[in-house]
C-alpha cells in the first residue's frame, strides 16, 4: 500500500513495447518485476499498428507475431507511418482508457518520451487527456528534426521514472532524453538493452514513484470531490 493509506486506484499505465515485439512479450519482461510493484498498477498491453517488416531482434526468445510502431531509414531521423501511428495511438487511447500515463521500452519509450511535448504543442493525443505520468525503459529522444522541435520545445513537467543501462547502446540518448524532464527519477542498471530485473535500491526507488503518484491521484479525486460539493452548493 502507499504511504497515504486509502488508496482511490491505481495508476493506469498504457504499455508500449519496444521494436519489432509485441504488447505480449513487454508483459512478459515487465513481470520480471516483483508482484508487490506490478500489484499496484492497472497495466493495458497494446499490439504497435504496423506487422514487422524484417527480422526481430527476439526471434527464438519469445513467439511471434512481431510488431513495429513506424518505420525509419538508417539514420534513424526520417520517419515513415508516423502519424498514422500517433493516431492508433490516440483511437487506443479512446477506446481502452483513460489513462494517467505511459510505460514505453526501447521504440515505445521513444515514442513515450516524445508524447506529452507533442500533445502540449497540440500535434498528438488531442483527444484524450492529458498524459500525466511516465516510465521509460531503455529509451531515447527523437532524432527526427521535424518531431524533435516540437517533443522537447519545453521542459516537461510531469513524474517521469527513467532506467538507464550501464551497456544499452541507448544509454547516451537516454540521458538526453531525461534533461529533458523536470526533477526526474533515474534507476540505473548494470545490463544493456532490457527491461531490467529490480534490485534492492531499484525498487526502493520505484516504491517511492509509485507513491507519489498515488498520492497525486489522491489529491486530483480530492479536488474533483470540493469541485463537485462547490457546484451543489451554488445550484441550490
Amino acid at each position: 500500500m502507499g504511504s497515504e493509506g486509502r488508496i482511490v486506484r491505481k495508476p493506469r499505465f498504457l504499455c508500449l513495447h519496444g521494436f519489432r515485439t509485441s504488447g505480449e512479450i513487454m508483459k512478459i519482461q515487465l513481470h520480471k518485476w516483483p508482484k508487490s510493484v506490478i500489484d499496484r498498477l492497472d497495466l493495458v498491453f497494446l499490439d504497435a499498428p504496423f506487422p514487422c517488416q524484417g527480422k526481430s531482434d527476439v526471434e527464438g526468445i519469445f513467439d511471434p507475431p512481431y510488431y513495429e510502431w513506424f518505420q525509419f531509414n538508417k539514420e534513424f531521423n526520417e520517419y515513415t507511418n508516423f502519424e498514422e501511428c500517433l493516431e492508433y495511438i490516440e483511437d487506443s487511447m479512446i477506446k481502452l482508457g483513460p489513462f494517467d500515463g505511459l510505460i514505453g521500452f526501447s521504440q515505445g519509450a521513444i515514442l513515450s518520451g516524445g508524447l506529452p511535448g507533442l500533445q502540449a504543442k497540440g500535434i498528438a493525443l488531442q483527444k484524450v487527456p492529458k498524459i500525466k505520468f511516465l516510465i521509460i525503459i531503455g529509451g531515447a529522444m527523437f532524432k527526427s528534426t521535424k518531431v524533435a522541435k516540437d517533443a522537447y520545445s519545453s521542459t516537461m513537467d510531469i513524474p517521469s521514472l527513467h532506467f538507464l543501462g550501464e551497456t544499452d547502446f541507448l544509454k547516451p540518448y537516454g540521458t538526453e532524453l531525461i534533461d529533458s524532464f523536470k526533477n526526474p527519477v533515474v534507476v540505473h542498471h548494470p545490463k544493456g538493452h532490457t527491461v531490467p530485473r529490480l534490485d534492492e535500491k531499484s525498487l526502493e526507488k520505484v516504491t517511492a514513484f509509485i507513491d507519489t503518484l498515488e498520492h497525486l491521484l489522491m489529491e486530483e479525486v480530492k479536488i474533483g470531490e470540493e469541485d463537485i460539493s462547490e457546484l451543489s452548493q451554488n445550484t441550490l
